[in-house]
């Protein structure tokens, strides 16, 4: 064989092996990929994963976090097993970095709507939660636009949307680290994280009425708004909680003509003494009292809004009118008695509260308030 001859056979046999070698390589990532596919969730019995959420008013927020116990290291969370400060972790970015503020992936925090955290203001959306704890108890909470990372050891302060300082504070000892909700209020929660004997808290809080009236307004823009219990309902908002009042009489006369009644006629007068226009408010009641779908309760409900406009005596108009409709009910039967009490007559209220409990089918607690009233009565006090 010539010299080229053996050239050209190890160089197709190199081919070959290179081609083997090829097709090898690329059926051993697809089957590693098939199987990383196919393995099974396994639990993490050491920091179980968890979520908590709160809501606050129609808003929420939530915590995704892993839950690491203390096993026996009581004495060497703080300062030894979290550090303190911003540390150098030994793997990740190599910088100063805060604790995870949990176990494993980040902690993430989630708002369904515009937030503030210790009074300053955060945007909806998911953040890795990060905190970094100092020996005097001080605490910096940070809110990362990365939510994607392994704990902290990727942090980067450049990505920071958020940074405020809180007080830990000493608590009651806690084995597994929990996030819990506290202090919750119509419009804010306090956020605590708890583990050993610390809490370290901060404070949320939403902008409910702004939140809610800003959804009421994009939904009356939907179906919602071409039925009167959707603008019925807003308009209601608005004068229970005493704002945008005036939106609130748009609502309630897109109530009134989508269904003209006692009851959509009631909400536009409430709206109007909210907004400081008796007369008006008056005005719409009076049709409510000659409304033939009006109840009891309703008369009931208006007359106690009278005395707290000290208008006894129109009060009292209501009562009577309710009583002669419905003269075996009980709030017809104890409208009289407080529209009498109010009156300064307290025999003649007793009478109809003893009206009352004559009634073999009155429910026990409603008996016993009724027998506390009588005992006022009976001394010369009034119930209202």
């Amino acid at each position: 064989m010539s010299q080229k001859g053996i050239v050209t056979t190890k160089l197709k046999t190199m081919k070959t092996i290179n081609f083997k070698g090829i097709t090898y390589a690329l059926f051993a990532l697809l089957t590693l990929g098939s199987i990383a596919k196919a393995q099974i969730t396994i639990p993490n019995a050491a920091s179980p994963a968890a979520e908590v959420s709160q809501t606050i008013g129609i808003s929420k927020v939530s915590v995704n976090y892993s839950r690491p116990v203390i096993n026996g290291r009581q004495g060497k969370i703080w300062g030894q097993l979290v550090p303190y400060g911003y540390t150098n972790l030994g793997f990740g970015n190599g910088g100063n970095n805060p604790w995870r503020a949990g176990a494993n992936e980040n902690t993430i925090i989630t708002f369904s709507d515009d937030a503030k955290i210790e009074g300053k203001t955060i945007a909806a959306g998911s953040y890795g939660l990060h905190i970094a704890i100092f020996e005097n108890g001080d605490a910096d909470i940070i809110l990362s636009k990365n939510t994607t990372s392994w704990g902290s050891y990727f942090y980067l302060e450049s990505e920071d949307a958020l940074r405020v300082k809180v007080k830990s504070t000493e608590n009651d000892f806690t084995e597994r680290l929990t996030y819990e909700f506290n202090n919750i209020t119509a419009t804010t929660a306090d956020v605590a994280l708890d583990w050993e004997n610390k809490r370290i808290p901060f404070k949320v809080e939403f902008a409910v009425h702004d939140i809610v009236l800003t959804k009421a307004k994009n939904d009356m823009r939907s179906t919602l708004g071409f039925s009167f219990q959707g603008p019925l309902s807003a308009a209601q908002y608005t004068f229970q909680n005493n704002v945008e009042l005036e939106q609130g009489l748009i609502w309630a006369d897109q109530a009134i003509a989508a269904q003209k009644d006692a009851n959509t006629l009631s909400v536009k007068a409430q709206v109007l003494f909210a907004s400081g226009k008796q007369d008006q408010g008056l005005a719409i009641m009076d049709q409510v009292m000659e409304d033939p779908t009006a109840t009891v309760n309703t008369f009931y409900a208006y007359g106690g809004q009278l005395l707290g406009l000290e208008m006894n005596d129109r009060a009292m108009k209501v009562y009577e009118k309710a009583y002669k409709k419905w003269n075996t009910t009980f709030f017809a039967q104890h409208g009289m008695a407080k529209g009498y009490a109010a009156q300064g007559e307290y025999k003649k209220a007793l009478k109809y509260e003893k009206m009352i409990l004559a009634n073999p089918t009155l429910p026990a607690n409603n008996k016993a308030i009724i027998e506390g009233y009588v005992k006022k009565l009976e001394a010369g006090e009034t119930i209202n």
